[in-house]
This record gives structure tokens, sequence and C-alpha cells, in this order.
């Protein structure tokens, strides 16, 4: 048979070596990815509106006049 010795015994036990290492690593990996998913970085927290809009809402809704909506728009505007 072919892998009785010779260069192809050296080869098929070569690469048979590397697949084995290979599958060994890739295990490893796996194990490691599935175990550190949930520490990852947080998501973000949700944003809220910008000053600048809750100005804008009050004024529509009426509750301060086009004077003082000015003035601090100025204000936030800075």
């Amino acid at each position: 048979m072919w892998w009785n010795g010779g260069w192809a015994g050296w080869f098929a036990m070569a690469i048979m070596m590397v697949v084995f290492w290979g599958a060994i690593i890739a295990v490893v990996v796996l194990l490691m990815r599935g175990k550190g998913a949930g520490q990852g970085v947080p998501p973000p927290a949700p944003r809220g509106p910008s000053a600048m809009e809750i100005l804008d809402e009050r004024f529509a809704r009426g509750e301060i006049d086009r004077e003082e909506y000015d003035e601090r728009r100025a204000a936030l505007r800075g």
C-alpha cells in the first residue's frame, strides 16, 4: 500500500496533523466566542430629544410665546 513508507506516508501524516490541530483550534475559538458573547460593548442608551427639539415642541404646543422662544433659542445656540 502507498502509505507503508516513503514520502507518501510522511505527507499523509503531515496533512492529518494540520487537520487535527486546525480542528482543535476551531473548537477552542468557537467555545471562547460563545462564552464571551454577552460581554461585549453594551448598546448605546436610547437618545432622548435634544434641548432644541424640546423647545420647538413647547413653542408648537403654545406653552411659551415667541419672545421667550427666541430668547431661549439664542441662549441654546450660545
